[in-house]
């Protein structure tokens, strides 16, 4: 080992430069795997892709040294051992790459003026300035090189966007020149993309043929570089893929037009997000289909389709038919009838990967679908039945493929009559002085109506739900006896004053609790002497989606969007079971993670951290990594419900979308993580919905996410909330208000003025009109200790 780098024996000890060591240092091949999984190899000719053994590659791009290995904020700040790129990844493998340019660019990235800045908050970097090079310096490298490789890098972060901007969404000025050079004196030229975001592609049909192979390499966290090379080489066979179409232009994409605005925007492309706008009006603007991605070998797939009482099981027998191993992704889509409601081309239902098949082999994935779970929301009650759920009559039909645009018919079933699925009410509806016209789909071509408007007594609602008080027990409850069973935590909740019911609907105050290891996000439940004298264990929280965020060395993950490029379901539960260990190891409770709110817009500065533009697969995505997360007894605390669509103001920005979109879109990868994976947390999100607060807001926290969907877990606030008063119950408000909807706990504890009691407005409240009642505030208690006695502590 004598001849390793300092990185290189990091890695090999599982320890960081500090000679901090990881905790699990078992994570460290799961993180690799993953990552290469989540590559998605979008063209490949000429034999460009796998590098050969005799070949010398030319590597061009300064972020294949200062490689972007996961994006910024909180979802990325976490302290690794060591961050992999991809030129030591090459010199790791020991790939043959040209070593007087790469000298060169080793020199000239590590002269002073030249180390990359690092920024601060929200002003990160997102490119940097290309090494300037010449059509001579080029054209030499050229003479001894087989291939060139050019990197582009892109990094984004919370609370900020990306911008329509060369060096954010578009290439710069030196980027396109340093293609030009490329592709003038090569014959092969591989493009890498090391980006945690969508850009601007649109200079793949300005090269055409020039460019010979491009990768997506996205952002793969620790392990980026070697996971890269693993997929470069062909020691793995590409298998992501795309999580998000790709579309010719910016303007291409549905809501283009409305996004970004710092008060509010109207969600006018309704459910029409992604390639359920593109492969029902404009097949013609894809760059790129919704889940594509090439490999280095060759399948065949065969399809038996078994129906009955509205069920669907579909059996795929897929079989390598190429020269090399790898795995590949099977996608069912649905293909439901436009009625009188609307409906997308095609719809996401099922996906399976199979295992590494070898030349010749097979595998039969099977995949069910239920109708039932497809059924499309009338908010508007053309069906005759509105807020409902309905099946409505014609043809459903059945496609299973590798990518949407590819998928072929495999059945149809003609459904006779319109069903009723799902009874439901309003919920979130648009107020009427913000009414807006939506587009939806009349025979296949795009019309824009009139969004439903509210229309129900949301006060009424609430007053009929108030729950009843509880009954204290003959004597003191402590803690420890409801742990034992000795008593229920309703009776330990029924015995606290006011003042504790108080303090339990708070966090700590500030972040970094004193009572969990240096650097947490904060804590609650016993995080007071009072409550601590009660028995109540204090929960410490850290972020988040790329790792365990303490002053500490932890494994960086891949970002999100990476992990859901890889269509596997399995290995992101296993990579969350070795992340629930770190934390266990680290004393942290509660993982604020996964993010998962929809890739509305390429332009959301922390599409990174979340998943997809299809509810589907971010569903299904994140109730693994919940799973994984909760497999040690800890908990995930899946982020941020909802429409956390942009970065823009985001503490004041107002969503304003139809109950359709909302339950169709927006909230479904919410439900189907509640339902599939019972997360024992969920955030709130900084945004107004429709004009309230998601942390003040009734219908979705309570009505939707509790009653309906059954969530039995605490709800806590993103970190800080807005002052606010509740339009039913004028008086009360902040933390009154959000008691009310039955969101748990403001973290992490601060707000307003700490010494004056009336900022926080709970207990004031309890002694006025119309005020919280002592029963709403020991229901937001209960949640809290329930949630405790889940955690294995």
């Amino acid at each position: 080992m004598e001849n390793l780098t300092i990185c290189e024996l990091a890695q090999e000890l599982g320890r960081s430069v500090s000679g901090e060591e990881l905790t699990v240092p078992e994570i460290v091949p799961v993180v690799r795997e993953m990552a290469a999984e989540g590559i998605v190899l979008l063209k490949n000719e000429r034999e460009t892709l796998p590098i050969s053994a005799n070949d010398e590659v030319a590597v061009f791009g300064r972020v294949a040294v200062d490689y972007f290995t996961v994006g910024y904020g909180s979802g990325g700040d976490v302290r690794s051992p060591y961050q992999i790129g991809l030129m030591e990844g090459l010199n790791r493998a020991g790939v043959k790459v040209n070593t007087a340019l790469a000298s060169e660019y080793d020199r000239w990235c590590h002269l002073e003026e030249n180390i990359p800045w690092e920024g601060t908050w929200g002003n990160w970097p997102m490119s940097y300035p290309e090494m300037p090079l010449t059509k001579e310096m080029v054209a030499k490298v050229a003479v001894s090189a087989d291939m060139a490789m050019v990197v582009i890098g892109r990094a984004a972060g919370e609370d900020r966007e990306n911008l329509l901007v060369k060096g954010s969404f578009y290439l710069t000025d030196q980027e396109q020149e340093m293609l030009n050079m490329v592709i003038a004196a090569f014959s092969k030229v591989c493009v890498i993309m090391d980006c945690g975001n969508i850009i601007d592609m649109s200079w793949v049909e300005e090269y055409g043929d020039k460019i010979s192979a491009i990768v997506y390499a996205w952002q793969g966290g620790m392990e980026s570089g070697n996971a890269l090379v693993d997929v470069l080489t062909g020691e793995i066979s590409p298998s992501g893929k795309l999580a998000d179409t790709i579309a010719k232009r910016y303007e291409d994409y549905p809501g283009s037009d409305c996004f970004g605005d710092k008060e509010y925007n109207e969600y006018v492309e309704d459910i029409y997000v992604g390639y359920r706008y593109f492969e029902t009006f404009r097949p013609e603007q894809v760059l790129y289909p919704f889940g594509f991605g090439l490999s280095y070998t060759e399948f065949s797939l065969e399809t038996k389709v078994y129906h009955e009482d509205g069920k669907l099981q579909t059996e795929v027998t897929v079989t390598n038919i190429g020269s090399r191993s790898g795995k590949e992704v099977v996608q069912v889509y649905l293909g439901l009838p436009s009625g009188l409601l609307g409906n997308p081309e095609k719809v996401l239902a099922g996906f399976a990967k199979t295992k590494t098949l070898a030349p010749g082999e097979a595998e039969t994935v099977s995949i069910e679908i239920d109708l039932l779970d497809f059924a499309s929301y009338d908010d508007s009650g053309a069906t005759g039945h509105r807020y409902c759920y309905v099946l409505e009559m014609g043809c459903y039909t059945l496609y299973v493929g590798t990518n949407v645009r590819s998928a072929k018919e495999v059945f149809a079933y003609g459904h006779g009559e319109l069903t009723v699925v799902r009874q439901l009410s309003e919920v979130m509806a648009v107020r009427p002085e913000h009414q807006f016209k939506r587009m939806v789909n009349r025979r296949n071509q795009i019309s824009y109506e009139n969004v439903p408007v509210k229309a129900k007594n949301l006060r009424a609602q609430m007053i009929n739900e108030l729950p009843a008080v509880l009954k204290k027990a003959e004597k003191e409850v402590s803690f420890d006896e409801v742990v034992n069973g000795k008593y229920s935590p309703e009776a330990f909740v029924a015995q606290l004053s006011m003042e504790e019911l108080d303090e339990l609907s708070h966090g700590y105050g500030p972040m970094n609790c004193c009572y969990g290891t240096e650097g947490n996000a904060g804590g609650f439940g016993g995080v007071t002497e009072t409550l601590r004298k009660r028995g109540l264990p204090a929960m410490i929280t850290t972020d988040g989606p790329s790792g365990v965020r303490l002053k500490r060395t932890v494994a960086l993950l891949p970002c999100g969007t990476a992990l859901a490029c890889t269509f596997n379901s399995e290995g992101v539960e296993r990579l969350y079971s070795l992340v629930s260990r770190e934390m266990e190891e680290l004393g942290s409770h509660m993982l604020l993670a996964p993010g998962m709110n929809i890739h509305r817009n390429p332009l959301c500065g922390r599409n990174f951290e979340y998943y997809s533009e299809d509810p589907f697969l971010s569903g299904k995505i994140a109730a693994a990594a919940i799973r994984g997360i909760q497999s040690t007894g800890r908990s995930a605390c899946p982020k941020h419900f909802a429409c956390n669509n942009q970065e823009s103001n985001r503490n004041r920005n107002d969503s304003r979308v139809s109950e359709r979109a909302l339950r169709e879109i927006y909230l479904k990868g919410f439900e189907i993580a509640v339902r599939d994976s019972d997360p024992y947390s969920i955030m709130t999100s900084y945004n107004k919905i429709n004009g309230v607060w998601s942390h003040y807001n009734y219908e979705l926290v309570t009505q939707v996410l509790r009653n309906e969907w059954g969530f039995d877990g605490v709800v806590i606030t993103d970190w800080w909330m807005q002052p606010g008063e509740s339009e039913e119950f004028p008086g009360v408000k902040n933390d009154a208000y959000r008691v009310r909807a039955q969101v748990d706990v403001l973290m992490p504890g601060e707000f307003g003025d700490p010494a004056d009691p009336d900022s926080r407005a709970l207990i004031p409240s309890m002694n006025a009109p119309e005020g919280i009642t002592l029963a709403e505030a020991q229901r937001v208690a209960l949640n809290v200790v329930n949630f405790i006695l889940k955690v294995n502590v």
